[in-house]
């Protein structure tokens, strides 16, 4: 329960609320909560039987109320701070029966939750486990992602603007395009990793892998069930949702339309979705993106020339002209769903050199030139003729700078 927490501020607070259970006992005398041991009427006890058996029995009982509503003023500041165990059963969070929690001590919750989050960023998003660092994705995307002014510009743009929307009419969808190994899972990872806390461990980012999660076509009224039942689970919990589907072009017709009604604008009596992000990963079209960048290339332009609105419309074209794919088949293009088609356009030469680099870096290893070339020489260049996009991306080049580890 405490992971990403302050440990100080943790323990400052475990001491205050112990202090408030401490000088709470008022608040249940008023609140008709019964005597302690110790409030009994004084009278004449034979010094053999001062604690017996009876007043025993009294202290232990006394005693297991208090530890119940010491949990019961750990849940509520854990869901007022944490956003945890704010769905327990009534029967759970209350200690006795006819026990409610003392309204002095609710105040002073407030206060102490109010105090906790001012050392991070609880106030701004109402949850702890969501973080929308938006100025660290930018910064993240502009330094560590190479070649894809397109991608950069939208995913920044189209999240930044979803987010500070107060009423979305529904959910955001992005669809990743491009060849292997140019930055779609890359850039992901760094959207949730900046969204959320723990990244793409928080409970409010779920990742399908088509061949992985639903490998077998004859299972997939199964696999909708599945996947309806895990998409609503994760937006009740969790006011804002990220819904990763990678190989998304190996998804079945099925699976597409099935999840269809959460990223479309929510009915009445429907789980509301409109708060999520769905990002689909795909391969397709990556031959209209080379293709476009391909002829800048040849004309002797530069490839940031390249505009979105040029290429989103070919990208498009294509997706809708296969007739063979899911995409197609599926109602998320005919229907408008998928917001923003992001182009990742194929890398050359001297973006894989900046991946090597960066491959480097972090492991904290002393790189050259040489070396930076001699990684980029491994990989395999297309065309045959200009040899000028590398065929696997920046996939792999992690693991070829283990040939320079002494």
């Amino acid at each position: 329960m405490g992971r990403g927490r302050l440990p100080a501020a943790q323990g400052l607070a475990c001491c205050l609320l112990l202090l408030l259970l401490l000088g709470g006992s008022g608040g249940l005398e008023s609140r008709g909560a019964p005597r302690g041991p110790w409030e009994e009427e004084q009278g004449p006890v034979a010094e053999g039987k001062r604690w017996g058996r009876t007043r025993y029995e009294a202290v232990k009982k006394h005693l297991g109320a208090v530890g119940a509503l010491s949990k019961q003023y750990w849940q509520y500041l854990a869901c007022k701070v944490w956003r945890e165990g704010c769905g327990e059963e009534e029967e759970e969070s209350s200690p006795r029966p006819g026990w409610s929690l003392p309204l002095v001590g609710r105040d002073y919750l407030e206060i102490l939750s109010a105090w906790y989050c001012s050392f991070g960023k609880c106030c701004e998003t109402g949850d702890c486990r969501i973080v929308n660092n938006i100025t660290g994705l930018e910064a993240d995307l502009n330094g560590q992602l190479h070649g894809q002014h397109l991608a950069k510009e939208v995913v920044v743009r189209a999240v930044q603007g979803f987010l500070q929307s107060p009423r979305p009419q529904k959910a955001l969808v992005l669809s990743f395009h491009g060849w292997s190994g140019t930055g779609k899972n890359f850039v992901a990872r760094m959207v949730a990793s900046h969204l959320y806390r723990d990244g793409l461990k928080s409970e409010c980012v779920r990742v399908f892998i088509s061949l992985f999660h639903f490998p077998h076509h004859n299972y997939v009224d199964s696999y909708k069930a599945q996947l309806k039942k895990q998409i609503s689970e994760t937006v009740q919990l969790c006011k804002q949702s990220l819904f990763i589907f990678d190989e998304a072009e190996k998804l079945h017709v099925g699976l597409l339309d099935a999840i269809k009604p959460f990223m479309a604008r929510s009915d009445k009596g429907q789980v509301d979705s409109r708060r999520s992000i769905f990002l689909f990963l795909s391969n397709l079209g990556g031959n209209t993106i080379n293709e476009v960048a391909l002829d800048f290339w040849r004309a002797g332009r530069v490839r940031e020339e390249i505009s979105m609105e040029f290429l989103e419309q070919r990208l498009r074209l294509e997706l809708l002209e296969a007739a063979e794919n899911s995409y197609a088949r599926s109602h998320l293009l005919q229907e408008n769903l998928i917001d923003f088609f992001v182009p990742f356009l194929p890398l050359e030469y001297h973006h894989v050199k900046l991946c090597a680099r960066d491959a480097f870096l972090a492991r904290g290893l002393p790189y050259t030139e040489a070396a930076l070339n001699e990684v980029a020489g491994m990989m395999v260049f297309v065309p045959k003729e200009e040899k000028l996009f590398s065929a696997q991306g920046c996939k792999s080049v992690s693991q070829r700078i283990s040939y320079f580890l002494p």
